[in-house]
């Protein structure tokens, strides 16, 4: 009966993946680029453990966590099981079901109606027996049905592989971000302890008589705001720590992470990514496959506008005595098939049609909107990596230039040519400078993590190795 209902016609439509504008090039990354491909579901592609370009080995342990003790990624492996249960509830329609029922009744009849054949008002009522009931799958609904969950357990699949990523650049970024910060937090420590000294020679130079309380005044100043900006910073860092400790399951009351200041690697990122890795892309796989959920509900409402047919049987044994059930005259069966269709619904079956195919449409339209934001992710981030990449070759330039003028303002204070205006105003020059500096290099680490996540994750390549250890010190590239 299976083979029958499988040769049965559908009303669903054909489908077809939405069309999407894809540029020949990405315009970001220069001409060079190979072509893109449409974008289809390529999800299963290996991902690899992207993180460790990053040349962190505590960032590796922390991902490494992610897959075994963060709370978000098992509830998305729970609604997958959710998906993959609905798609085996579906197919469970194409094959027949069998029932077994049985009763063993003490009753007492209406005194005006007892029951048939007897005179008795008190009797017994005992059955056993079996049903069967099979629908055959004429118009496709039920196979329509089990496409419209396996395409959700595809959705589901690649949801699952997107809250991973998703998960796993998050961590990324915060771990970028934190010891951005500690960089951040060593290079403000560091010009604490400069206008320190800076400070006690201003002092002295008042007590012998050369400088004014103004500039002492003024070198105080330098010195407490340079200390609550490392109070800030240390603010901030605890709540990327703490963050963190929520995506590694972990409380952030017993979780902490040592400050460091070693370099991160920043990834070199191919800028001719094969167009390929666009199809690798979870999001866009779970937008692809709920489109083909939802066509196959178009020809699940279709369905409705045709009669069903069913194929019941039932087979035992009834009797109204304590003792011989199983004798051959309390057999019973019924065999034989029904039909049953709607004729007056007031519109109920139209009105549903136009929901699935209105359904359909905006699968369709958030498919194309999820590709095209794909696409400008990528283009988005190869943009920043490639002007950021330029912002800190000159910002370099303005490092070297901040730090030479404080030493010429220090110089000229110390041979009394200039007052400390001039001191304070290049040193909080410099600090900026370098400040701004490692500021870019954070911007560049993070695009990287972004670029990488809109590619779909990681990839295998033999030409493009990691660019050399970067130093987060503001003072370099």
């Amino acid at each position: 009966m299976v083979s029958a209902a499988l040769s049965g016609c559908s009303f669903a439509p054909k489908y077809e993946v939405p069309a999407v504008p894809i540029g020949n090039h990405y315009k970001e990354a220069g001409a060079a680029n190979p072509g893109w491909t449409p974008a289809s579901p390529a999800d299963q592609l290996p991902r690899g453990s992207w993180w460790t370009l990053y040349g962190d080995a505590e960032l590796d342990v922390l991902a490494a966590r992610i897959e075994t003790a963060s709370p978000n990624l098992a509830a998305a492996l729970a609604r997958h099981e959710q998906a993959s249960a609905y798609r085996d509830q579906a197919r469970a329609a194409l094959y027949p079901s069998v029932t077994i029922d049985g009763s063993v009744e003490r009753n007492r009849a209406s005194e005006m109606a007892p029951p048939e054949g007897s005179t008795a008002h008190h009797y017994n009522s005992n059955r056993l027996g079996a049903n069967a009931s099979y629908e055959p799958d004429l118009w496709g609904r039920v196979r329509n049905t089990v496409q419209a969950g396996e395409a959700n357990l595809a959705a589901a699949d690649a949801d699952l592989e997107s809250a991973r990523l998703s998960l796993q650049a998050a961590l990324v970024d915060d771990y970028v971000r934190l010891r951005g910060l500690d960089s951040e937090e060593k290079l403000l420590q560091d010009s604490v302890m400069a206008y320190q000294k800076a400070l006690d020679l201003t002092a002295r130079r008042q007590q012998g008589g050369i400088a004014s309380g103004l500039d002492v005044a003024r070198a105080r100043t330098q010195l407490q705001t340079a200390r609550a900006q490392v109070a800030t910073t240390a603010a901030a860092r605890a709540l990327f720590e703490h963050a963190i400790a929520v995506l590694v399951g972990e409380s952030p009351s017993n979780f902490a992470i040592a400050a460091r200041t070693d370099p991160l690697t920043l990834p070199s990122i191919p800028t001719d990514v094969p167009g390929a890795l666009l199809q690798r892309r979870p999001d866009i796989a779970a937008a692809e496959r709920r489109t083909a959920a939802a066509n196959a509900g178009v020809g699940i409402a279709r369905t409705a506008w045709f009669p069903a047919l069913s194929l019941n049987g039932s087979l035992g044994y009834a009797s109204f005595a304590r003792s011989d059930w199983f004798k051959a005259s309390n057999l019973f069966w019924s065999i034989g098939p029904g039909l049953a269709l709607d004729l007056i619904d007031g519109g109920l079956r139209d009105a549903r049609l136009r929901q699935a195919r209105a359904v359909l449409d905006e699968a369709g339209a958030n498919y194309r909107a999820t590709a095209l934001g794909a696409f400008a992710e990528v283009e988005d981030n190869l943009a920043l990596l490639d002007h950021y990449r330029e912002a800190a070759k000159q910002q370099d330039l303005a490092v070297a230039a901040a730090l030479q003028a404080q030493d010429y303002a220090l110089t000229r204070y110390r041979a009394g040519i200039v007052n400390y205006l001039e001191v304070t105003t290049a040193q909080s020059a410099a600090l900026q400078t370098r400040r701004d500096a490692l500021a870019l290099e954070i911007g560049r680490l993070r695009a990287s993590v972004a670029l990488i996540r809109a590619l779909g994750g990681g990839w295998t390549t033999q030409s493009n190795p990691a660019a050399p250890a970067t130093a987060m010190n503001g003072t370099g590239n």
